[in-house]
């Protein structure tokens, strides 16, 4: 059996500002904006008939690591008062490999984000035992999503 995750889909409040934040902090482009109107099947959330707006963002790869960002139109899915600043069971860690994290985090913070962990440097051992030191950035995105953009500052073996 061959499986492929192409995208992941987010429950959003406000599909127009969340889209902006992709766009402008992670750099992705929108791939569907559209109305969809739920069947009642598919989805474990909302109703049949209940009326959605889905943008879906892509990076620069055709088919994988689209990011959906869904809002509740009619009617209006409530949402959750408090905007999560930690990331517990349910919730996804989102890593992004970036060209400049340390951008990435000041186009977050200037959008108003969360941020978790401020630029800093550190290592691990790769899965080919050699080490990456990378610089990397942590930060929540409007609905309280968490986005660990990593950069490659170099390899040793």
């Amino acid at each position: 059996m061959k499986n492929i995750v192409r995208r992941t889909t987010l429950i959003v409040r406000d599909v127009v500002r969340s889209a902006r934040w992709y766009e402008y902090v992670v750099g992705m482009t929108r791939f569907y904006d559209g109305e969809v109107v739920l069947s009642g099947n598919g989805m474990a959330a909302g109703r049949q008939g209940d009326r959605t707006h889905l943008v879906i963002m892509k990076c620069e790869h055709p088919e994988i690591g689209m990011i959906g960002l869904l809002q509740w139109v009619d009617p209006p899915l409530p949402a959750p008062a408090v905007i999560p600043t930690s990331v517990s069971y349910g919730n996804p860690t989102f890593v992004v490999a970036s060209d400049d994290a340390r951008e990435a985090g000041r186009r977050a913070r200037e959008l108003g984000s969360h941020i978790h962990a401020e630029p800093h440097e550190w290592t691990i051992r790769a899965a080919d035992g050699s080490t990456h030191r990378y610089v990397s950035v942590s930060v929540f995105d409007p609905d309280g999503y968490f986005y660990e953009f990593n950069q490659l500052l170099g390899r040793e073996p």
